[in-house]
């Protein structure tokens, strides 16, 4: 039956390059990814998968659904398909988009005889608002029994980590006055940001080695005679594990809150963007993924990669046991964010990287379909690892 897969592959592959293509040629930012919604559709509907659109009041999103007639797991594959401003598909999610539905629709060919479902979800703007949160807040990966997602990259890796994420503000507020006439009239709201910052530099030395926080100061006045009665600053709080991100998030409103009553200003505070939660790669899954990418044609796969950035696939990561490995383009040291990285998805090494995650993540979720103990080692693994 995994033949099937590899014959399909065969049939569907230009396909998938020209959809490849058409999202390189037509980059779209996050929400905004219309086009690129509209090509991913299409070519599902047209292999019998239904779909909805619109999921989480996000209007490029979409949930595209095969079901066999016989009962089974559930398997799910994201597609990100948002571009980066200025430089397009510098992320490569044009081969991201591709490679998820083609694993969908590989997987929808051998459904009918081994029963299950698959789900491709459209997880818009990946790169700025990520719609997996709220997705994933709605519960709309829970049916899934396993999930998964393959980024390009220089080289294949294996899954690895990602920091978890809050993006906190910090807006204080005071007083105006003259700065040199009457500055005993006035409460300095910038005052209140610089003890911020003081506090949250000695902070650092009492938190793990694997804490991150960086911030900027988006307002603080605009005259140097006046003083200031509003001060903004912007943080982002990174740990590897959500809940440490918790408590290091409660420390730094302590000290904003100390701030503020330092220099009487008034303190409000927001999450400027939304959370994102440490990804929790199911190394079950990993493995039997890597096995799959061999079959599928690669040759060589790097170990994980540590995780100093933070991405949504996390918050799927606390719902299901999910994996994010890289696929290869051909070209050790490739830097995501750039033309470089972008132009290297239309060459050769980067349409075979397309084949080869299409190929591998499908053969990933025929095993999951097909070996009930497997299936039964992943859940085990997730439920450890949740505790």
């Amino acid at each position: 039956m995994e033949q099937v897969l590899f014959e399909w592959i065969d049939k569907i592959e230009s396909d998938l390059l020209k959809i490849c293509t058409h999202l390189f040629e037509n980059p779209e930012l996050g929400d905004q990814e219309f086009i690129a919604q509209e090509q991913l559709v299409n070519y599902l509907i047209e292999h019998d998968f239904h779909v909805e659109t619109g999921l989480v009041e996000r209007p490029t999103s979409f949930r595209a659904t095969f079901k066999s007639d016989k009962e089974g797991p559930t398997i799910g594959i994201m597609a990100e398909y948002d571009a980066l401003p200025v430089i397009g598909h510098g992320c490569g999610h044009n081969l991201i988009a591709t490679m998820g539905i083609g694993a969908g629709i590989l997987l929808s060919k051998v459904l009918n005889d081994i029963g299950g479902k698959v789900i491709v979800y459209g997880t818009p703007a990946e790169e700025t608002n990520g719609a997996k949160v709220p997705m994933a807040d709605a519960g709309l990966f829970d049916e899934c029994d396993v999930a998964m997602m393959v980024h390009p990259a220089g080289i294949s890796a294996k899954s690895g980590e990602s920091l978890a994420m809050d993006a906190i503000e910090f807006r204080f507020e005071g007083k105006t006055s003259h700065a040199a006439a009457s500055p005993e009239e006035g409460i300095n709201a910038l005052d209140s940001v610089i003890q911020l910052f003081n506090g949250i530099n000695a902070l650092r030395q009492h938190v793990k080695d694997d804490v991150r926080i960086h911030g900027v100061i988006t307002e603080g006045g605009q005259a140097a005679n006046v003083v200031p009665d509003l001060a903004i600053s912007q943080f982002y709080i990174r740990a590897k594990e959500r809940a440490y991100v918790n408590e290091v998030v409660d420390k730094v409103k302590k000290i904003a809150e100390g701030a503020a009553l330092m220099t009487g200003a008034t303190l409000a505070i927001r999450n400027y963007e939304l959370s994102y939660d440490n990804m929790i790669t199911n190394q079950t899954l990993s493995n039997i993924y890597t096995e799959q990418l061999y079959k599928a044609g690669e040759t060589f796969i790097d170990d994980a990669r540590g995780g100093l950035g933070s991405m949504d696939m996390g918050n799927v990561s606390h719902r299901v046991p999910a994996i994010h490995p890289y696929i290869g383009m051909g070209k050790e040291g490739l830097v995501a964010h750039t033309t470089e990285f972008r132009d290297q998805t239309m060459k050769e090494s980067g349409k075979d990287a397309l084949r080869r995650g299409a190929l591998s993540m499908a053969l990933t979720g025929y095993q999951c379909l097909t070996d009930q103990a497997l299936l039964a080692e992943i859940k085990r693994e997730f439920s450890e690892r949740k505790k």
